[in-house]
C-alpha cells in the first residue's frame, strides 16, 4: 500500500537550624497532584514489572540500609572527638591520638557510606531502566494490534503523552523517587534511634514540634492549592494561545491582527502571574514558618541539653550530635512529603498507561488466514452493515459488485460515507454485519498485510514523512530502485519540480513537508502510488490539490495506470468521473443511485441536480 496515514542523602555536616528543600516547587505540598482512579490496583500491577528484580531489589535495600546507617552513626561518633576536646581542654591534656583515631573512622564510615550508595543507586538505574524498556515494548507491540478507530478517537498529542511523558515519569519515580522513599524512611527510623540512645528527654522535645508543622503546613497548602490549581489553567491558557498564534502565524499576519493577539497573550500572561505570584508566596511560606518552629524546637533543645551536660546526664559531644540530628530530623519527613505527590502523580502516570495496555485490539486473523497471490481485483459488498458507533448505523445493507478492472466512482454529499468504503475495504473497521470479499474470498479470512498490499491509496490529505524526497517516493515498494523512483516520478509529472530543488531527489521534507507547495505533495503521493504497482487502487480527490494543467497530465497517467487495475474513485469534481465504469451515489449511509454517468444524468435524480449545480449553480436538496 503507497500511503498510510540524586541521591536522597541528607547532608552529613551540619547545616543551619531549620535548612532543608523548597516546600512550594513541583511536587511541594503547594502543588495540585494528579490523582490515579484506582490507586490501589494500579499500584500492585505496577509492582508486578518489578518482580523479575526481586533479587536486584533486596541488594538495593539492603546497600541502601548499610549506606543510611553508617552516615546516621557518624555525628555521635564525631560527638565522641567533641567531649574528647572539652574533657581536655578542662583538663589542659588533649589526647591528639584518641581524636585522630575517631577521625580516621569517620573518614572510613563516611567513604563506606558513599560506596553503597554508588551501588545502590546503580542497582536501582539498572532495575528502573529495565522495568521501563519492558513497559516501552509492551506499549509499541499493543500499537501494532490497536484497530484504526483507536486512533481516530485519539488526539496525537494525548497519545504522545501516554507514551511519552507517562513513561518517562514511571522511569523518573523508579530510578530517584523509589531510592529517595526507602533511605528517607530509613534516615528517620535511625534518626529517631540515635537520638533515643542519647536522650529520651529531648526527643520528646523534637517530636512535639512534628505536630505544630504538620498543622500549620496543612493549613497554608490547602489555600495555596487552588491558587496552583488556577496557575496551571491560566498556563495551559498561555501555552494554547501561543501554540495558535505561532501556527497560525500567517494568518495573523495577512489580516493585521498582531495587536490583537498581543493584547490577548499580555491579558493571559498578567492573569498566570497573578496566579502564580499569589501560589508561590502562600506556598514559600511554609519553609519559614517550619524552620521558625524547628527554631523553637532547637532553642529548647539547647536549653535542656545544656542542663544535662551540667548535670553530666549526657556529654557535651552527645548533645552537639544531638543538634545535628535535630538538624537533619526534618530533612527525611520533608522528602517523603514530597515523594508521596511524586508517587500519586506516577500512580496515575502508571494508570494512563496501563489504560492504554488494556484498550480493545484488532481482531486477530484467522488461524490459516489466506493470501491471494494475484489478485484480479473483483470486489464485492455483500449486505454489508456498519456504524463506528453500535448505537448509530451509518451503512445498512450495502451491496455492491465491482467487476475486475472496473473504475469505480463514489459521490455524494459530506458525511454520506464515501471515505467509510475505503476504510471497509482496507478492513481499518470491522463490519457489523455482512461481508466483503476479494476475489471470492471473505476479507476477514485474509490475512492483513496481504489484503492491505493489493491497495494502492492517493488521499487529499498527504502523507509524507521526514526524509528525501527519494524515499518518501520510494516507500510505495520495497526495494525499489533509482530508475524505479525517477520513473514513477516521470509518471506523476514530478520529475521536473524535483530537479529545479537544490537538491533533487536527495532534498529533505521536513516533518510537516512545508518545504514544498500542497500541490508538489500530492504529486509526490502519487508517484508513489505508482510505483506500488497495486492490484487495487484508491484515489480520494487525488488531484484536487494540482493546477489544472498539471490535472490533465495526471489524469493521464492515472489512467494509464488505471488500465486492467478495478479503482475506487472518490470525486467532488464531477467532471473527473464522466468515464467512471459505474458511479455510486451515496448519501447518508446509502446508495441511492448507481450507473453510468450517462445513465443517471437519463434519470434525473440526485446525481444529476449534483452535476447541474456544479456547472449551472442550481441548489439542490439533501434526500
Amino acid at each position: 500500500m503507497s500511503q498510510t496515514k540524586g541521591n536522597g542523602r541528607p547532608p552529613g555536616g551540619p547545616g543551619g537550624p531549620g535548612k532543608g528543600p523548597g516546600m512550594g516547587g513541583p511536587g511541594g505540598f503547594g502543588m495540585p497532584v494528579q490523582k490515579a482512579k484506582n490507586f490501589k490496583g494500579t499500584l500492585f500491577r505496577l509492582m508486578a514489572y518489578l518482580k523479575p528484580h526481586q533479587t536486584k531489589l533486596l541488594m538495593v535495600l539492603l546497600t541502601a540500609i548499610l549506606s543510611t546507617v553508617f552516615s546516621i552513626v557518624s555525628p555521635k561518633i564525631m560527638g565522641h572527638a567533641m567531649t574528647e576536646l572539652a574533657e581536655g581542654f578542662f583538663t589542659k591534656n588533649i589526647d591528639f591520638d584518641a581524636i585522630n583515631k575517631i577521625l580516621v573512622i569517620l573518614v572510613v564510615l563516611y567513604l563506606i557510606s558513599s560506596v553503597f550508595s554508588y551501588i545502590q543507586q546503580y542497582l536501582m538505574a539498572g532495575v528502573a531502566q529495565n522495568t521501563v524498556y519492558d513497559l516501552r515494548k509492551q506499549v509499541n507491540a499493543k500499537f501494532n494490534r490497536l484497530p484504526l478507530k483507536y486512533f481516530d478517537s485519539k488526539s496525537n498529542g494525548e497519545i504522545l503523552s501516554r507514551v511519552v511523558n507517562d513513561v518517562d515519569n514511571i522511569a523518573n519515580t523508579l530510578q530517584q523517587s523509589l531510592t529517595q522513599l526507602i533511605t528517607s524512611v530509613i534516615t528517620l527510623i535511625g534518626i529517631i534511634i540515635m537520638m533515643l540512645t542519647i536522650s529520651p528527654l529531648m526527643t520528646l522535645i523534637v517530636f512535639l514540634t512534628i505536630p505544630v508543622s504538620l498543622v500549620a503546613t496543612a493549613v497554608i497548602a490547602k489555600r495555596s492549592q487552588k491558587y496552583f490549581v488556577k496557575q496551571q489553567a491560566e498556563l495551559g491558557k498561555l501555552n494554547g494561545h501561543v501554540e495558535e498564534m505561532y501556527t497560525g502565524h500567517k494568518i495573523v499576519k495577512a489580516f493585521g491582527r498582531e495587536r490583537e493577539s498581543m493584547e490577548k497573550f499580555n491579558e493571559m500572561n498578567d492573569q498566570l502571574y497573578d496566579a502564580g505570584w499569589r501560589a508561590q508566596f502562600i506556598s514559600g511560606i511554609i519553609m519559614p514558618i517550619m524552620s521558625f518552629i524547628g527554631n523553637i524546637g532547637y532553642v529548647f533543645v539547647s536549653i535542656v541539653g545544656g542542663i544535662l551536660v551540667t548535670n553530666r546526664a549526657i556529654q557535651v559531644g552527645d548533645i552537639l550530635a544531638f543538634i545535628q540530628y535535630t538538624r537533619q530530623f526534618t530533612w527525611p519527613i520533608t522528602q517523603l512529603a514530597t515523594i508521596s505527590n511524586v508517587i500519586q502523580s506516577t500512580i496515575a502516570s502508571a494508570e494512563r498507561v496501563f489504560e492504554l495496555l488494556d484498550e480493545e485490539e484488532e481482531v486477530l486473523e484467522a488461524n490459516q488466514a489466506k493470501t491471494v497471490s494475484r489478485p484480479s481485483g473483483s470486489v464485492k459488498f455483500d449486505h454489508v452493515k456498519f456504524g463506528y458507533t453500535a448505537d448509530k448505523t451509518l451503512i445498512d445493507n450495502m451491496n455492491i459488485d465491482v467487476l475486475p478492472g472496473q473504475t469505480v466512482a463514489i459521490v455524494g454529499p459530506t458525511g454520506a460515507g464515501k471515505t467509510t468504503l475505503v476504510n471497509l475495504l482496507m478492513r481499518f473497521y470491522e463490519l457489523n454485519d455482512g461481508k466483503i470479499t476479494i476475489d471470492g474470498v471473505n476479507i476477514t479470512d485474509l490475512r492483513r498485510s496481504n489484503l492491505r498490499g493489493m491497495f494502492g491509496m492517493v488521499l487529499q490529505d498527504t502523507w509524507l514523512f521526514n526524509g528525501s524526497i527519494r524515499d518518501n517516493i520510494a516507500y510505495g515498494r520495497e526495494g525499489a530502485t533509482e530508475e524505479d523512483v525517477v520513473n514513477a516520478a516521470k509518471a506523476a509529472h514530478a520529475d521536473h519540480f524535483i530537479r529545479t530543488l537544490p537538491d533533487g531527489y536527495d532534498t529533505i521534507l521536513n516533518e510537516e513537508a512545508s518545504n514544498i507547495s500542497q500541490g508538489q505533495k500530492q504529486l509526490l503521493t502519487i508517484a508513489r502510488a505508482i510505483l506500488a504497482d497495486p492490484s487495487i487502487l484508491i484515489l480520494d480527490e487525488a488531484t484536487s490539490s494540482v493546477d489544472t494543467r498539471t490535472e490533465v497530465y495526471i489524469q493521464k497517467a492515472m489512467g494509464h495506470l488505471m488500465e486492467g487495475r478495478t479503482s475506487f474513485v472518490i470525486a467532488h469534481r464531477l467532471s473527473t468521473i464522466r468515464d467512471a465504469d459505474l458511479i455510486l451515489v451515496m448519501n447518508q449511509g446509502s446508495i441511492i443511485e448507481q450507473g453510468t454517468h450517462e445513465e443517471l444524468l437519463e434519470q434525473g435524480g440526485f446525481y444529476a441536480d449534483l452535476y447541474n449545480s456544479q456547472f449551472t449553480g442550481k441548489a439542490i436538496e439533501a434526500v
